[in-house]
This record gives C-alpha cells, sequence and structure tokens, in this order.
C-alpha cells in the first residue's frame, strides 16, 4: 500500500497506529482538548516511541458521545494535522466519518481516511476517497443504544444471529460499495469494529475469530486499545475494576497480541510503547514459528 510516497508492506509486520484526540470528552480520558503544547508534546512522545502510523480525531466515537459540528470538529483537528507535518512525515489518518473534515484534512497534510462508517454516514466520503486516490479504512458499526457502568460506556443488548460471520458480510459489503465507486482494492483496510455496536461478549468473539476476517484478503487493522470490552473480560473477577484502570493498559495488550496472531496487519493504540513492544514480540514468536 502506498502512503505518502512511501510503499508500506502491511503482511511484513505488524504496524502501530498511534492515537493522538483532540476531544473534551474521550472514553480513555487522553482527549487533548486543543492543547496545542500537550499535542506537540504527544506527536514527539509518540514518534520517539516507534509508532508507523499518527491517528488524528476531533469527535469522541465512545458509546452514547455527543456529536460535534462540521466546523468545531475542524477547529479541533486542522492545527493538529499541520503540526504532525511540521513535526514528521509519517503518515497521518484523520478519522472521521464526515467528508468535510476529510477534505480540510487531506488537504491540511493528513494521508488516509478512517471511517467508523464506512461510507454509511457520509456517502459523499467515498466520492472524496476515489477522488483523491488515499487508503481508506472501512470499519464496521451498527446504531445501537449506549449504556453506562463500572466498566465505562458500551452497549448491553444488539442482536446478531453470528456477530463474525455479520461483521464479514457487512464488511464485503462496504468493500463492494468502495470498489463501485472507484477505489481501488489495494488502498483498502478493513476494521472489525472492536467496541462499536456490539456487547462485551460480542467482542470478545469477534477478537477470538478474527482470522475468519483474513479471508477477505485485505489488510486488517484492529483496535481494541482501552475498550471497555478489555476492563469487562478484567472485571469478570473483579467487579470494582473501571475502564479508566491503568491495568487496562495490560489488557490491551494481551487482545493486541492476540490480535496480531490471529492476523492483524495494524493495530491502533493509546500507550505507543506498550504497543510497539506487543507487535515486535509477536511478530519474532510468528516469525520462528513460521506463521
Amino acid at each position: 500500500m502506498l502512503i505518502r510516497g512511501r510503499e508500506y508492506q502491511l503482511g511484513s509486520r505488524t504496524h502501530v497506529m498511534a492515537i493522538i484526540n483532540v476531544t473534551t470528552d474521550s472514553f480513555s480520558g487522553d482527549g487533548l482538548s486543543g492543547d496545542l503544547d500537550k499535542v506537540r508534546d504527544r506527536i514527539r512522545h509518540v514518534v520517539d516511541q516507534g509508532a508507523d502510523l499518527i491517528d488524528v480525531g476531533g469527535e469522541s466515537t465512545r458509546p452514547g458521545a455527543i456529536p460535534v459540528s462540521v466546523n468545531d470538529e475542524l477547529a479541533r483537528v486542522l492545527p493538529v494535522i499541520e503540526m504532525c507535518r511540521q513535526e514528521t512525515d509519517l503518515p497521518i489518518s484523520i478519522d472521521t466519518y464526515k467528508s468535510p473534515v476529510a477534505r480540510e484534512a487531506l488537504n491540511a497534510g493528513a494521508d488516509l481516511v478512517n471511517d467508523v462508517w464506512s461510507f454509511q454516514s457520509d456517502p459523499a466520503m467515498g466520492s472524496l476517497v476515489a477522488e483523491t486516490g488515499c487508503p481508506v479504512v472501512l470499519m464496521h458499526n451498527r446504531q445501537a443504544k449506549a449504556t453506562q457502568s463500572e466498566i465505562g460506556a458500551h452497549y448491553d443488548e444488539v442482536n446478531y444471529e453470528d456477530v463474525v460471520d455479520t461483521v464479514r458480510v457487512e464488511l464485503i459489503r462496504s468493500i463492494r460499495i468502495a470498489e463501485g465507486m472507484g477505489i481501488d482494492e489495494g488502498q483498502i483496510i478493513i476494521d472489525p469494529g472492536i467496541g462499536f455496536g456490539k456487547t462485551p461478549e460480542q467482542n470478545l468473539e469477534l477478537l477470538f475469530r478474527l482470522s475468519e476476517l483474513k479471508s477477505l484478503g485485505y489488510p486488517l487493522l484492529l483496535g481494541a486499545s482501552r475498550k471497555s470490552v478489555v476492563a469487562h473480560a478484567m472485571a469478570s473477577n473483579n467487579s470494582g475494576i473501571s475502564i479508566m484502570d491503568a491495568h487496562t493498559v495490560g489488557g490491551t495488550c494481551a487482545a493486541n497480541a492476540m490480535g496480531i496472531l490471529s492476523g492483524a496487519n495494524m493495530i491502533r493504540v493509546h500507550d505507543v510503547a506498550q504497543g510497539v513492544a506487543v507487535a515486535r514480540v509477536t511478530d519474532s514468536i510468528m516469525n520462528v514459528s513460521g506463521s
């Protein structure tokens, strides 16, 4: 895959996408809320820790989050993208489902679009991606009613006859839409949407059976970092744990290692040093085993 003039062999090793949230209500408590000094520090930090890409988002996508306007989202992300371009030549992803935000972000220096609704929220996003030729992440998502508990915001009533088969079928539908708009299949990355429109139990099953999505033949991005599914798994024997508990970093590492073993080509993480360590060690083990 060609990103920012570089060829990325996404099957050669696991790539690490660093998250930079410019929000006031990030589910993981890492929103930088427009503090550009902190943003600069964060950019330098993730670069030093070995990130391969940077993902910039200006609207929280946690369950139950309040949407923000296009203008507010642009005011949040554009200065950050411009600062990223000043600080590093790493590829920048714009995490948005709004085509006007994506267009301005690409003009400001972003290199790929990470659309959590796979063109379903804004069909014009597909036309924009086709027009610019940029890579795109197509993520599985579904509308559902959010709930709050001690493990954080999540979904607890979502009906799937078979969650993995449904995700596979609906990702195929998104891919066909993208290809029908003229988007080259070599520019498509798929994301199973851990934490999006799925219960904690369904997320765990999706993580366990992630390898079934590799049959689609597209690079696979896994975004399990600090998600409530991690806290849910950890809280099964300790009901007092919170999604904000620092130990969710360890749980995230476990989920990412399992994901890499199941075929994830890229992991999207808040904690970059730990994500890089998981990627390097898991890749090394797989190389020894000949996987």
